[in-house]
């Protein structure tokens, strides 16, 4: 049975260059320290992913419809299929000058951006750089190692999913209440600034209202805690009561006793 489009799954992916075995990217740790990819700050984990929807390359998304859960499968896409052929027309020679007062400092193989748009420094020299905006793993086969960990079933499941994939490391901390036809999502105070939030918030919306189709509207909520504990009311000293003295005891008087008389 395959996988239908619009299917969010969680699922397990290394990929590298056939040619070369470098390492692209990869959801488990020990595959990145393997191929020299190993980055201290992510958290390796299942990828979220919508069949069929563009969020994976377009090769791989049409490999994938083809399995189903549970099954493991080495992919190798052609370039046409991966990240497309080397295209001639897009490299430029760009006079050094262009780049500003770090112009001295580049060198081959810096990424850079003109014009809006990222290129790789492919040659420098005369006064002038050879800048090459094919991306990177142009013209390279590309070999996938795929596997389909679970499907995210329940509309509680598919929200959480959903959040935790704009959100990042953070998602956790949004909770969020799910109603017949709404849903309430709470951001607590340690993620207002976080960069692009109001991006991030209608990226949501649209993923719920795209595969939680039964949800009509979807209310964030702000949350501000005060951080002061609330202040105790001091309460009015008791006052002490106290219990009388007894009265001392009166000092015995001491009878005289008359000396016995003798007989």
């Amino acid at each position: 049975m395959t996988l239908e489009k619009g299917t969010l799954i969680f699922a397990n992916l290394t990929a590298r260059v056939k040619d070369t075995g470098e390492g692209i990217e990869t959801t488990l740790e020990e595959e990145a320290k393997k191929l020299n990819i190993h980055d201290t700050s992510r958290k390796y984990e299942p990828r979220l992913v919508a069949v069929g929807e563009g969020w994976l390359i377009s090769g791989l998304d049409d490999e994938v419809k083809k399995m189903d859960v549970g099954q493991k499968k080495e992919i190798e896409l052609a370039p046409e299929k991966a990240f497309g052929p080397r295209d001639a027309t897009q490299m430029r020679m760009v006079p050094l000058r262009k780049f500003g007062e770090k112009a001295h400092e580049m060198e081959v193989g810096d990424s850079v951006e003109i014009d809006n748009r990222m290129g790789i420094v492919r040659f420098i020299g005369s006064g002038r750089a050879q800048v090459d905006f094919n991306h990177r793993l142009a013209g390279k086969s590309i070999v996938y190692d795929f596997e389909v960990i679970r499907k995210v079933e329940t509309d509680n499941d598919k929200v959480r999913a959903l959040v935790d994939r704009r959100f990042g490391g953070e998602g956790n901390k949004v909770g969020f209440k799910l109603g017949e036809k709404d849903l309430e999502l709470s951001v607590p105070e340690e993620l207002f600034l976080l960069e692009g939030l109001q991006i991030i918030k209608r990226g949501i919306s649209n993923d719920i209202f795209k595969f939680v189709p039964t949800v009509a509207e979807v209310t964030f909520v702000e949350k501000f805690v005060n951080a002061r504990p609330a202040e105790k009311k001091q309460e009015a000293p008791k006052e002490e009561v106290k219990t009388p003295a007894e009265p001392a005891p009166k000092p015995r008087r001491k009878r005289k006793v008359a000396p016995a008389q003798t007989v």
